[in-house]
């Protein structure tokens, strides 16, 4: 399973990457925004930090097969030095479904996003698209967000397709819990999950009372 930090704060990047094992970081348009960088600084700042084994996720903001094809190129050329670690992110509309083919036919690596029914994911699917991102969240609104990426992922499965789920889209632990729970091969979480998946308060009193004991055996906070 893939753990990947959905962010464009290259801080947290850092910080997360120092203490956990990342597979990998998901931007796009709106995450970008919020960072208040310009769009190659961000990516730039983010590939400083990234090792070549780790995969990075930029996305396009086009709307039109051809202009998205063009965004997909100059994303690609982003990394030069190391494409199979750089992913295009491509909404599922008709016209990315349709970019989605031509954009495979360049050989860059495609992550088909913004998808809201496993019926969305699965056609991105048969059209090259190398992963999937179902937003789990927000497919709540219109139904069981954890039960369709688990139906997607069962559809790909039994249809010995290659494309990976990495599920997006997430306002609680117990999504992710639950995702990763089924055998779901990646999942890209925003920093407030991840830190409430890294940290519990139960935890923390824990250790303090180990230490605590300790001192008052032994006049010391260390082993030796």
């Amino acid at each position: 399973m893939e753990l990947i930090l959905d962010t464009a704060d290259t801080q947290a990047i850092a910080y997360f990457n120092e203490y956990l094992t990342l597979d990998g970081v998901t931007t796009n348009p709106s995450i970008i925004t919020k960072s208040g960088k310009d769009f190659n600084v961000v990516v730039n700042e983010i590939l400083a930090i990234l090792n070549d084994e780790q995969d990075l996720y930029v996305q396009v903001l086009s709307t039109t097969c051809a202009d998205i094809v063009e965004e997909a190129k100059y994303i690609a050329s982003l990394r030069k030095d190391n494409p199979e670690r750089m992913y295009v992110k491509v909404p599922v509309s008709n016209e990315g479904l349709k970019a989605i083919k031509e954009i495979k036919k360049l050989g860059i690596k495609v992550l088909a996003t913004a998808i809201y029914t496993a019926e969305q994911g699965f056609l991105a699917a048969l059209s090259g698209a190398d992963a999937l991102a179902p937003y789990v969240n927000r497919m709540c609104n219109f139904g069981d967000g954890v039960a369709n990426t688990i139906a997607l992922q069962n559809m790909l499965d039994i249809n010995m397709m290659e494309a990976k789920i990495v599920a997006a889209s997430f306002k609680n632990t117990d999504q992710v819990h639950k995702l990763i729970e089924n055998g779901i091969q990646a999942v890209t979480v925003p920093t407030d999950v991840l830190t409430n998946m890294m940290n519990h308060p139960a935890t923390d009193t824990a250790v303090d009372a180990f230490t605590a004991d300790w001192k008052k055996a032994y006049g010391r906070t260390s082993l030796v």
